[in-house]
Protein backbone atom coordinates (compact mmCIF):
# COMPACT_ATOMS: atom_id res chain seq x y z
CA UNK A 1 0.00 0.00 0.00
CA UNK A 2 1.53 3.31 -1.05
CA UNK A 3 1.68 6.16 1.44
CA UNK A 4 -0.50 9.03 0.29
CA UNK A 5 2.06 11.55 1.57
CA UNK A 6 5.45 10.28 0.39
CA UNK A 7 4.48 7.41 -1.97
CA UNK A 8 6.58 4.95 0.00
CA UNK A 9 5.27 1.43 -0.62
CA UNK A 10 6.03 0.13 2.87
CA UNK A 11 3.57 0.60 5.73
CA UNK A 12 2.42 -1.27 8.79
CA UNK A 13 -1.11 -1.86 10.01
CA UNK A 14 -1.76 -0.24 13.40
CA UNK A 15 -5.48 -0.95 13.80
CA UNK A 16 -7.98 -3.06 11.88
CA UNK A 17 -11.75 -3.25 12.38
CA UNK A 18 -14.91 -3.87 10.36
CA UNK A 19 -16.98 -0.91 9.20
CA UNK A 20 -20.39 -0.28 10.78
CA UNK A 21 -22.28 -2.08 8.01
CA UNK A 22 -19.79 -4.97 7.98
CA UNK A 23 -19.20 -4.74 4.23
CA UNK A 24 -15.52 -3.79 4.49
CA UNK A 25 -12.56 -3.58 6.86
CA UNK A 26 -11.06 -0.26 7.91
CA UNK A 27 -7.29 -0.37 8.41
CA UNK A 28 -5.26 2.36 10.07
CA UNK A 29 -1.72 2.33 8.68
CA UNK A 30 1.58 4.03 9.46
CA UNK A 31 4.13 4.74 6.75
CA UNK A 32 7.59 3.37 7.61
CA UNK A 33 9.16 6.08 5.43
CA UNK A 34 7.67 9.34 6.73
CA UNK A 35 5.83 8.10 9.84
CA UNK A 36 2.48 9.63 8.86
CA UNK A 37 -0.74 7.72 9.31
CA UNK A 38 -3.50 7.06 6.82
CA UNK A 39 -6.63 4.90 6.50
CA UNK A 40 -7.43 2.25 3.90
CA UNK A 41 -10.54 0.17 3.32
CA UNK A 42 -10.61 -3.43 2.18
CA UNK A 43 -13.74 -4.72 0.41
CA UNK A 44 -14.71 -8.07 -1.02
CA UNK A 45 -14.51 -8.02 -4.79
CA UNK A 46 -17.89 -9.03 -6.13
CA UNK A 47 -18.02 -10.53 -9.57
CA UNK A 48 -21.03 -9.33 -11.51
CA UNK A 49 -23.49 -12.10 -12.25
CA UNK A 50 -25.32 -11.87 -15.55
CA UNK A 51 -28.85 -13.17 -15.99
CA UNK A 52 -29.72 -14.86 -19.27
CA UNK A 53 -33.27 -13.90 -20.19
CA UNK A 54 -35.63 -16.21 -22.07
CA UNK A 55 -35.04 -14.28 -25.31
CA UNK A 56 -31.25 -14.65 -24.95
CA UNK A 57 -30.53 -11.13 -23.72
CA UNK A 58 -28.14 -10.73 -20.80
CA UNK A 59 -28.48 -8.21 -18.00
CA UNK A 60 -26.92 -7.75 -14.55
CA UNK A 61 -28.47 -9.75 -11.70
CA UNK A 62 -30.81 -7.64 -9.55
CA UNK A 63 -32.22 -9.12 -6.36
CA UNK A 64 -34.84 -6.33 -6.33
CA UNK A 65 -36.57 -8.02 -9.27
CA UNK A 66 -36.95 -11.24 -7.28
CA UNK A 67 -38.31 -9.29 -4.31
CA UNK A 68 -40.77 -7.43 -6.55
CA UNK A 69 -42.12 -10.67 -8.02
CA UNK A 70 -42.30 -12.18 -4.55
CA UNK A 71 -44.24 -9.20 -3.18
CA UNK A 72 -46.78 -9.45 -6.02
CA UNK A 73 -47.24 -13.18 -5.52
CA UNK A 74 -47.65 -12.77 -1.74
CA UNK A 75 -49.98 -9.77 -1.95
CA UNK A 76 -52.93 -10.12 0.46
CA UNK A 77 -51.51 -13.39 1.81
CA UNK A 78 -50.59 -13.98 5.48
CA UNK A 79 -46.85 -13.86 4.74
CA UNK A 80 -44.79 -11.25 6.58
CA UNK A 81 -42.34 -8.96 4.80
CA UNK A 82 -39.57 -10.44 6.92
CA UNK A 83 -40.40 -13.93 5.65
CA UNK A 84 -40.45 -12.68 2.07
CA UNK A 85 -37.10 -10.91 2.57
CA UNK A 86 -35.60 -14.09 4.05
CA UNK A 87 -36.81 -16.12 1.08
CA UNK A 88 -35.23 -13.65 -1.34
CA UNK A 89 -31.97 -13.66 0.67
CA UNK A 90 -31.89 -17.46 0.44
CA UNK A 91 -32.36 -17.36 -3.34
CA UNK A 92 -29.71 -14.64 -3.77
CA UNK A 93 -27.26 -16.57 -1.58
CA UNK A 94 -27.83 -19.70 -3.65
CA UNK A 95 -27.28 -17.77 -6.90
CA UNK A 96 -23.99 -16.31 -5.64
CA UNK A 97 -22.85 -19.60 -4.11
CA UNK A 98 -23.29 -21.35 -7.46
CA UNK A 99 -20.13 -19.51 -8.58
CA UNK A 100 -21.58 -19.23 -12.08
CA UNK A 101 -21.04 -15.87 -13.76
CA UNK A 102 -24.17 -16.38 -15.86
CA UNK A 103 -27.45 -17.85 -14.71
CA UNK A 104 -30.65 -18.35 -16.70
CA UNK A 105 -33.87 -16.78 -15.45
CA UNK A 106 -35.42 -20.24 -15.57
CA UNK A 107 -33.07 -21.41 -12.83
CA UNK A 108 -33.81 -18.36 -10.66
CA UNK A 109 -37.55 -18.82 -11.16
CA UNK A 110 -37.34 -22.48 -10.16
CA UNK A 111 -35.47 -21.54 -6.97
CA UNK A 112 -38.19 -19.03 -6.07
CA UNK A 113 -41.02 -21.44 -6.87
CA UNK A 114 -39.40 -24.20 -4.84
CA UNK A 115 -39.43 -21.99 -1.75
CA UNK A 116 -42.88 -20.53 -2.39
CA UNK A 117 -44.38 -24.01 -2.73
CA UNK A 118 -43.19 -24.80 0.81
CA UNK A 119 -44.46 -21.45 2.10
CA UNK A 120 -47.89 -20.81 0.57
CA UNK A 121 -49.84 -22.61 -2.16
CA UNK A 122 -51.66 -19.50 -3.41
CA UNK A 123 -48.47 -17.43 -3.64
CA UNK A 124 -46.82 -20.33 -5.45
CA UNK A 125 -49.62 -20.60 -8.04
CA UNK A 126 -49.61 -16.81 -8.56
CA UNK A 127 -45.87 -16.76 -9.15
CA UNK A 128 -45.97 -19.86 -11.35
CA UNK A 129 -48.78 -18.46 -13.49
CA UNK A 130 -46.66 -15.43 -14.39
CA UNK A 131 -43.32 -17.21 -14.48
CA UNK A 132 -44.46 -20.18 -16.56
CA UNK A 133 -46.74 -17.98 -18.66
CA UNK A 134 -49.81 -20.21 -18.50
CA UNK A 135 -51.41 -19.99 -21.94
CA UNK A 136 -54.88 -21.19 -21.01
CA UNK A 137 -57.01 -22.63 -18.22
CA UNK A 138 -55.84 -26.18 -18.99
CA UNK A 139 -52.19 -25.47 -18.21
CA UNK A 140 -53.33 -23.67 -15.06
CA UNK A 141 -55.47 -26.66 -14.02
CA UNK A 142 -52.61 -29.05 -14.77
CA UNK A 143 -50.36 -27.11 -12.36
CA UNK A 144 -53.09 -27.15 -9.69
CA UNK A 145 -53.54 -30.91 -10.11
CA UNK A 146 -49.81 -31.46 -9.66
CA UNK A 147 -49.88 -29.34 -6.53
CA UNK A 148 -52.84 -31.26 -5.12
CA UNK A 149 -51.14 -34.62 -5.80
CA UNK A 150 -48.06 -33.49 -3.88
CA UNK A 151 -50.20 -32.53 -0.86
Amino acid sequence: MKCRYCACSDSKVIDSRPTDDGSSIRRRRECTGCGKRFTTYEKIEELPIMVIKKDGRREPFQSEKILDGMRRACQKRPISSATQDKLVEDVVREVFNSLDQEIPTTQIGELVMQRLKELDDVAYVRFASVYRQFKDINTFMHELELLLKEK
